[in-house]
C-alpha cells in the first residue's frame, strides 16, 4: 500500500493526527462510506483459491464502507466453514447453491434450472437462520473438459456426443470422491447412457486431472470445476451438460439473518460486486493465483481497484 508523506505544516495543522501503515490489504484506503461502522469480525473461506479471492474481495469492500473485518482463510473443509457461520464465528462467506442444497439440507437430487435451484436453497436455509444475498452469475459446478484440438478432431460439444464415439475415445480422468457420488460418476453414466469399462477411467487427484486432460495420455475427458482458471490456461473446452445432470453451484454471499437484520446495508454493498462475478471473470481471477502464482489478497485488491470500488 502506498503511503503519502504529508508536509510538516499539514501535520501541525492537523494537531495530533497519526498516520498508521496497514499490515493487511483488507484494511483498504479510499473509504466509500461509513454505513457499516460497528460491523467487526471475519469473512470465511473454504480452502481453495476462488474462496480466498472472494473472501478478500468481500472483506476489503465491507471495510471500505466502515466495517472492520479480516479474511479468514485458515479452515479446511466446507462443513467446517458452514459450522463456523452457524456458530457466529464468521460474519459470512461465499457458498454454492448445490453444496448447501445437497450437503447441508440433505437433498439427494438437484432442482432443475439455476434460478429455481437458488430460490429453493435460499428458502431451505432461511429455516436455518441463514440468509442468501443476490447471487453472482458464476457457476462453479462439476463439468467435463477436453483439450480444444481433440474436441474439434472428435466433433464433440456436449456430453451426449460422447456415447457415439468409439470406446477407445471414451476415456475419463476423475477424482475418487466423484467416482462414488450420486451427483457424480454413477449418476452421470446413467443420465447419458454411458457404458464405460473401469479400464477407461483413471482416478487422479483433482489438480493432476487438468494437466492429464491437457496431455491426453490418460484420458480425453477430465472432471473439472467450471470456474477453474486452468481451463482457459491449458486450452481446454468444457463439454455442455445438455441433459442438465449436474446441480447448479451458483455462488452467493451467505450470512446469518440476525447479522443482515442489524446491518441491512450489507446486501446493497455486496450487490456492487455480485453481478460482475461471472464464470469467465472468476476463471481469470483464479488463473492469476493458480497459474500465475499471485497472492489472492493482491488479486482482490487489484480487481476492486480496477472496478472503482475501493
Amino acid at each position: 500500500m502506498n503511503k503519502r508523506i504529508l508536509p510538516i505544516v499539514a501535520v501541525a495543522a492537523a494537531g495530533m493526527l497519526a498516520l498508521t501503515a496497514c499490515s493487511s490489504a483488507d484494511t483498504v484506503s479510499g473509504s466509500q462510506g461509513t454505513e457499516l461502522e460497528g460491523l467487526t469480525g471475519d469473512i470465511g473461506a473454504k480452502d481453495f483459491s476462488e474462496q480466498f479471492i472472494l473472501a478478500h474481495i468481500t472483506s476489503q469492500l465491507l471495510n471500505a464502507h466502515g466495517a472492520d473485518t479480516e479474511a479468514n482463510t485458515k479452515l479446511v473443509g466446507s462443513a467446517n466453514v458452514r459450522q463456523a457461520l452457524e456458530n457466529d464465528e464468521f460474519i459470512g462467506y461465499w457458498e454454492y447453491t448445490g453444496t448447501s442444497w445437497i450437503t447441508y439440507n440433505g437433498n439427494t437430487g438437484p432442482v432443475q434450472g439455476t434460478e429455481a435451484q437458488f430460490e429453493a436453497t435460499k428458502d431451505a436455509d432461511a429455516a436455518n437462520g441463514i440468509a442468501w444475498l443476490n447471487p453472482a452469475p458464476l457457476n462453479n459446478t462439476y463439468a467435463f473438459a477436453i483439450r480444444a484440438e481433440k474436441a474439434k478432431e472428435l466433433g464433440v460439444k456436449t456430453l451426449s456426443d460422447i456415447a457415439a464415439l468409439p470406446m477407445s475415445e471414451q476415456t475419463f480422468c476423475i477424482e475418487s470422491e466423484f467416482s462414488t457420488r450420486d451427483d457424480g460418476w454413477p449418476g452421470l453414466k446413467a443420465a447419458y447412457g454411458l457404458d464405460i469399462p473401469d479400464s477407461n477411467v483413471a482416478l487422479l487427484d483433482t489438480g493432476v486431472i487438468y494437466t492429464a486432460t491437457q496431455k491426453g495420455d490418460d484420458c480425453n475427458f477430465g472432471e473439472v470445476f467450471q470456474t477453474d482458471g486452468r481451463i482457459p490456461a491449458l486450452d481446454l473446452v468444457v463439454m455442455e451438460d445438455d441433459a442438465q445432470f449436474f446441480p447448479a453451484y451458483q455462488g452467493a454471499f451467505t450470512l446469518s439473518q440476525a447479522t443482515l437484520d442489524e446491518y441491512p446495508e450489507i446486501a446493497e454493498i455486496i450487490d456492487l460486486i455480485s453481478p460482475l462475478l461471472t464464470t469467465e471473470q472468476m476463471q481469470k481471477l483464479n488463473a492469476l493465483v493458480d497459474v500465475e502464482g499471485e497472492d489472492p489478497e493482491d488479486v482482490a485488491t487489484d480487481w476492486l481497484t480496477e472496478q472503482g470500488l475501493i
